[in-house]
Parts: structure tokens; C-alpha cells; sequence
């Protein structure tokens, strides 16, 4: 008995060692617990900004420091850009923050203002700007979203000011006459893409308001409503907006006006009998409609299409005015698209150059932007710089032509075979094969290089490129006259004579096709004949010479005054 009450005692007494190293143990581990709880509640609830820093034509820059800190506050967190110009920073609590990016010979980019919530990612993207000659303006602010830009700064104030307008003698530009008739054509093409995409805008804005109001209605009963309430704003407009979307824009305009009367409140007719009256040739009507809407609600894009209504009625100085305040009010890629090719198409070629790259920059991903960038710098004479911006182009939307045409356009005039354009022609025929313009591009790059070598197997896969070409496309007069030059340079001038009448056949007005043939006929001995195809010639040249003449005095160009510079046309 005596045993096991001393057994049950030292059990009692061993109980109660472990019962007070236990309470003593738990505060420690539940503390450790709670820190690494503490600190795995923070790691998750921190709040992460993510983001790219580009260059201003779009490149990522590696090695750059990006900083990130709160108002008020001296620590900040810091970290560097990887190989693609990527960065994240954690912050441990919300607040308003400023992020900072620098890199040496680069001009800060700063995103002041950056609000942060709690367990938020934000993007943010920055910009850095070399202190090169199109850099003299204060570097841009970056925006959190590419897509959806904020409003320019006025620090983002362009360099520049259109002062007025001038004759073509004062147009900017760069070289020979045949490298300035190319930059024109690019102009032009990348004014193609500016009216293809307005065009697209305002249909599609008319047809996704009629989208909510019965597209399927037939025009009977649309009538048959607006007999039985003539004075109602929905039957005026609904049928107003039929025949707008039918393209029958007479019967349009007194629907919508009527619709105008009752209730001039309305936004979306306003803004319709303003296209109504535009696309009917009414531009006076037009504006003043548009300008009613800007007095009730200064919006970016109404100052787009009074842009563009500007443009039309032949006043190009007011024109990039309102672009310019578009850009400025909302730099979206159509704002900065619209602004810069209309820059570049009055020969204001410094400054477009200037507003594509500010336009790239915050939109990278835009190839049309790439490809306005790609023509101003053409036209300022960076014709390497200019195919390097095409041919990024080309990689973000492959299946488009419309860059490869541009970098065809360019090598065929570039005094020197430019960078990255010969192996991007290749490409296009590997995806195009049936493109006729894919294989006469290719066939030129290949030429410039291997013209003049000892290189016969380069010759012969330009040949072959130009044979192709010419199959594809019976009416590519350029192709044949390459095509002929080739064979007269081999000695075969009665197959170079042959090839050079395709040309005139397909092409009629072709005053190379016209010259080559002389000499061609010359070479052989046929005067008679190499005198009027030399006359002929001349004659093509002489009426192309005045066309030239007479489009480029009815185009008037930009008087430019650059602000690190106090008078400067351009």
C-alpha cells in the first residue's frame, strides 16, 4: 500500500513538471506561430505593382531602377528590370505612392499619384526617354493601363508648335526626288490607315446603338410608326437611323433633325446627324453640330471627328489642332494615330516623328503605329531606323501585308540595303506565297545585295522571285521592267525586249519601261524605234513631273516652330 501511494505520488509530482513546462512552452510557440502567421498574412495582403519599362519606340530596357515610395515617407522600395523590361514591387500597405523609373542617360519616368488599396496588383508602365534630338520634351508619364491611357500631363506638352501653313517648297523630307516621291507614297499609305479605321469607328458606333433598337425592323413598319406618332423622338430617330445605316443619307438628315428638335439632348442623334450631314458633303452643318456637342461636354472624341471634318473641308491647321487636343484630353492609339499621320502628310516630318514615337511608346502593340513611325523616319532620312521600326512591325502582326509593303517600298529606294528587310521579304513569301507584290519586294532586296557580286546563285533566286511574280500578277508592269533589266544585263536583249513590251502592255504610263526599252533597242541597232520609245519616255515624265507638281502645291504644308529652337519651318 505504502509503495503504490509513493508510486501515484511521484506520477502526481511528474504530472505537474509537464503540466508547467507545457503552459511555459505555449506562449513561445504560439508566438512563433503567430509571427510566422503575421508574416504570412503580410507576404499575401502585400500589394503588388507590376510593370514594364520600355524606351519610347517600345523596346524593353534591362538594367534600369525602379522605385517605389509613399508620399511623405524616406525608404523606399527599389528594385531593377529584367532582360524584357519587366519589374514587380512588393508594398506592404496602402497609400499614395510615386514609382520612379531611371537608368543612366535616360531621363526619368515617374507615375506620380498612385493610388494603392489593400491585396491590389497594379500595373504600371513606364517610359524612358534618351536625351537624343526627338527627346527635348520632359519625359512622358507613364500610364497603369496601355489600354486605357489617362489624360497627357502637362509636361507630356509636345516640343513643337504648328504655326501655319506654307506652299510645297518648304515641304520637309529627305534626298533625292526618288526617295522623297517614296515618303510621300508612305504618307499616303499611312493615311489609308488612319481613314480605314475612322471609317470603321463611326459605322460601327451608328450600328451599335441600332443594335438596341431593332436592326431587324423593316423600313414599312418604321414608317408606319412614325405616321402614327409623327411627333415622337423615337420614331424619327429609329427610322432616321435605318437610312443612315443604309447609307441613304438624304432621307437621313430631316428624320434625325426632326428627332434633333424634340430632344436636343440626345447625344447619340446629335452625333449621328453630324455624321449624316458629313458623309453627305454638308461639312458647315457638321461642324457646327459637332461644336454644339463640344460646348456641352469637351470629350476627345468629338474633337477627333471635328478633326476630321476639318480635314475635309480642306483646313488642315485646324485639323491637327483638334487631333492634338484629342491626344491630349485621351492619348489613345486612334487620338495618336490621327495626330501624327496628319503631321506626316503636310511634310511636318520632325514633329510626326516626334508624336509616333510618344505614341509607340505608350502603345507597343500598335503595328500601325510602328509602321506611321517606320514612314516618318523615312522621310527625315533614317531609312535604317525606319525599316527597324517596320520590321517590328511586321512581327506583331504577321499575317498583315501592310508593313512588308512599306519595308518593299523602302528597300527599293534606300540607297543601301536596309537592316532586317531582306530576311522579313523572305518571310512574307514563305506566308504569302501567292502575294505577287510578297516575291517582286523579295526579288528587289535580293538584287540590291547581290547586284554587282559574283554571286550568280542570288541572281538567279531574284530571277526566279520576278518570274513568279509576274505569273501570279500579269498587270505587275514593275516586275516585268525588272525582270527585263536583269536579262539586258545578262546580254539577252531580245528577251529584255520582249519582257519590257509586257510592262508597256500591262502598264501603259511606265516611263521606265518606256526608257529601257530605247536602250534596249539602241543596244540592238533598231534607232528608228529606240527614238520614239526615248520621246515617249520623255513625254510620261514630263506630264508625271506636272501631276507631282500640281498635287504637291495643292497640298499644303505645315510651318513648324520647334520649341528648343526659336524659328525653325520645319
Amino acid at each position: 500500500m505504502t509503495n503504490c501511494l509513493a508510486t501515484l505520488r511521484l506520477q502526481s509530482s511528474k504530472h505537474r513538471r509537464f503540466v508547467l513546462i507545457l503552459l511555459a512552452v505555449i506562449p513561445l510557440i504560439w508566438s512563433s506561430t503567430l509571427a510566422i502567421a503575421q508574416s504570412s498574412f503580410q507576404q499575401h495582403s502585400a500589394i503588388s505593382v507590376e510593370g514594364t519599362v520600355r524606351n519610347s519606340l517600345g523596346d524593353p530596357i534591362a538594367g534600369a531602377s525602379v522605385l517605389i515610395e509613399e508620399k511623405g515617407r524616406s525608404t523606399p522600395v527599389v528594385t531593377i528590370t529584367k532582360a524584357d523590361g519587366t519589374f514587380v514591387l512588393l508594398v506592404p500597405h496602402a497609400g499614395v505612392f510615386t514609382v520612379k523609373a531611371q537608368k543612366t542617360g535616360w531621363r526619368d519616368a515617374v507615375r506620380d499619384g498612385l493610388v494603392l488599396s489593400a491585396i491590389e496588383k497594379k500595373q504600371v508602365n513606364l517610359v524612358l526617354e534618351t536625351m537624343g534630338v526627338f527627346s527635348a520634351a520632359p519625359p512622358i508619364s507613364s500610364q497603369s493601363s496601355p489600354s486605357y491611357p489617362e489624360a497627357m500631363e502637362f509636361k507630356d506638352k509636345p516640343n513643337f508648335t504648328v504655326a501655319g501653313i506654307t506652299d510645297w517648297t518648304a515641304a520637309g523630307g529627305h534626298g533625292a526626288d526618288t526617295n522623297l516621291r517614296t515618303s510621300e507614297a508612305l504618307a499616303k499609305e499611312t493615311l489609308v490607315l488612319k481613314s480605314a479605321d475612322s471609317e470603321k469607328n463611326s459605322s460601327g458606333t451608328a450600328e451599335a446603338r441600332v443594335m438596341s433598337i431593332e436592326t431587324k425592323e423593316s423600313e414599312s413598319k418604321l414608317r408606319a410608326a412614325l405616321i402614327e406618332s409623327p411627333g415622337s423622338f423615337e420614331t424619327n430617330y429609329q427610322l432616321g437611323e435605318f437610312y443612315f445605316r443604309s447609307e441613304r443619307y438624304r432621307e437621313a438628315i430631316p428624320l434625325l433633325e426632326a428627332a434633333y428638335k424634340i430632344n436636343p439632348g440626345s447625344q447619340a442623334n446629335t452625333y449621328d446627324l453630324a455624321l449624316a450631314y458629313k458623309a453627305n458633303g454638308d461639312i458647315a452643318r457638321a461642324r457646327e453640330q459637332v461644336r454644339k456637342m463640344l460646348a456641352h461636354d469637351d470629350k476627345a472624341e468629338f474633337h477627333h471627328f471635328l478633326g476630321d471634318i476639318e480635314e475635309q473641308s480642306g483646313d488642315p491647321l485646324a485639323a491637327v489642332r483638334e487631333y492634338e487636343q484629342a491626344a491630349r484630353l485621351d492619348p489613345s492609339e486612334q487620338n495618336y494615330f490621327a495626330w501624327g499621320t496628319e503631321l506626316l502628310i503636310h511634310r511636318a516630318v520632325r514633329p510626326a516623328v516626334e508624336v509616333f514615337t510618344k505614341g509607340a511608346g505608350l502603345h507597343p502593340k500598335s503595328a500601325r503605329m510602328l509602321a506611321g513611325l517606320g514612314a516618318a523616319l523615312y522621310a527625315s532620312g533614317s531609312y535604317d531606323e525606319a525599316a527597324r521600326r517596320l520590321c517590328d512591325a511586321s512581327d506583331l502582326t504577321p499575317a498583315d501585308p501592310g508593313p512588308y509593303l512599306f519595308l518593299g517600298k523602302m528597300e527599293k529606294t534606300a540607297p543601301t540595303p536596309l537592316p532586317c528587310v531582306e530576311q522579313k521579304l523572305a518571310k512574307f513569301v514563305r506566308d504569302q506565297p501567292g502575294n505577287a507584290l510578297a516575291h517582286y519586294y523579295y526579288a528587289m532586296s535580293l538584287w540590291k545585295r547581290e547586284r554587282g557580286s559574283q554571286n550568280p546563285a542570288g541572281l538567279q533566286q531574284a530571277q526566279a522571285s520576278l518570274e513568279r511574280a509576274v505569273t501570279l500578277d500579269p498587270k505587275l508592269g514593275e516586275a516585268y521592267v525588272q525582270l527585263g533589266i536583269l536579262y539586258f544585263e545578262q546580254g539577252n536583249f531580245e528577251q529584255a525586249i520582249g519582257t519590257y513590251n509586257k510592262a508597256i502592255e500591262a502598264t501603259p504610263d511606265l516611263e521606265e519601261a518606256h526608257y529601257r526599252l530605247a536602250l534596249a533597242y539602241k543596244r540592238i541597232g533598231e534607232q528608228a524605234k529606240a527614238q520614239q520609245e526615248f520621246r515617249l519616255s520623255e513625254q510620261i515624265e514630263k506630264t508625271e513631273a506636272a501631276t507631282i507638281e500640281r498635287q504637291r502645291r495643292e497640298l499644303r504644308q505645315f510651318l513648324v516652330v520647334l520649341k528648343d529652337q526659336p524659328t525653325a519651318p520645319n
